[in-house]
């Protein structure tokens, strides 16, 4: 038997081997594609200001983690610390590949979030941002970048999902976060996201480049202080970001500098961003019954 393939006689052994090796390419690029690349390049941001005690111990979790998590680099944005934080990033590092970046001044936590983004979207493929301070720990970033890997644009370590903890945590902290992430949940409905305030997530480095390009870079951090990371989430939700969410256990009671967060002015900011978000997306984009879906346990993305 002759068979035609691509308008040409091949015979019967030609064809066998063609097929053969076609099964072999299809189940090679299966396995590519359930597999996360070891290739990728990941690149951990940490905003620090005044954390000169936490570097050492959460450098440490990096090290101690290193099986699990793989290479990875590590940009330390500091912000305009007066403990030597600057010195101590780069003495502690150790075998890990840190490179530290300063603010001449405390520029406050967006500034120093931006810093970061702006040199890691350009050099990495996966950008991990986290807090200095020791209460994240590094062994979650496979977990985040296996669902990556699956195809979603930004993965957030989450208090809320199932699995997840807070430590250590003060009762007027716990009660901003948790009002925090009801009201946006209702009112702004993010899908896939509970913790809209966490500083812990994974980006795609693509998306964010897309993201760059879509807002210009005068928009895509504009909040200075903590709301910075609920402006950042709703400015990508907007743009057609796939958000999923992973259990987060926040260990705050390893926190070794004090806390900076200011709760009536993050509060208000918190109001100006949704009111900016709400106001770009037109008013009728309230999802009410979004919001309420996600307050009963339900996002479809996060299964």
């Amino acid at each position: 038997m002759i068979v035609a393939f691509a308008g040409r006689r091949v015979l019967p052994s030609t064809s066998l081997a063609l097929h053969a090796s076609m099964n072999s390419i299809q189940r090679y690029m299966a396995a590519r594609l359930a597999e996360p690349s070891r290739e990728q390049r990941v690149l951990v941001v940490l905003p620090a200001y005044n954390e000169a005690e936490s570097l050492p111990l959460l450098f440490a979790r990096f090290r101690e983690s290193s099986s699990l998590i793989g290479p990875l680099e590590i940009l330390v944005v500091d912000d305009g610390s007066q403990d030597g934080t600057e010195s101590v990033a780069r003495e502690a590092a150790g075998p890990l590949p840190v490179r530290v970046e300063s603010h001449p001044h405390n520029r406050g936590l967006g500034a120093a979030l931006l810093t970061g983004l702006r040199a890691a979207m350009f050099e990495a493929d996966i950008v991990v941002t986290m807090d200095a301070d020791d209460s994240h720990d590094p062994a979650t970033i496979p977990l985040m970048i296996n669902r990556l890997n699956e195809g979603f644009d930004v993965v957030i370590a989450s208090r809320f999902q199932e699995g997840g903890e807070e430590v250590g945590v003060s009762p007027h902290r716990r009660l901003l976060s948790h009002s925090a992430s009801t009201i946006l949940g209702l009112v702004a409905g993010v899908e896939g996201a509970r913790d809209y305030s966490c500083g812990f997530r994974a980006y795609r480095s693509h998306f964010l480049r897309r993201l760059l390009h879509e807002v210009g870079e005068e928009n895509l951090v504009r909040e200075t202080g903590f709301a910075c990371m609920v402006e950042l989430l709703l400015r990508a939700s907007a743009h057609g970001a796939r958000i999923t969410e992973v259990p987060l256990v926040l260990r705050y009671d390893r926190k070794q500098s004090s806390s900076k967060i200011r709760i009536v002015r993050t509060i208000v900011r918190y109001g100006v961003v949704l009111t900016r978000h709400l106001a770009s997306r037109g008013w009728n984009s309230l999802s009410h019954r979004g919001g309420l879906r996600r307050l009963a346990g339900y996002s479809d993305h996060a299964r």
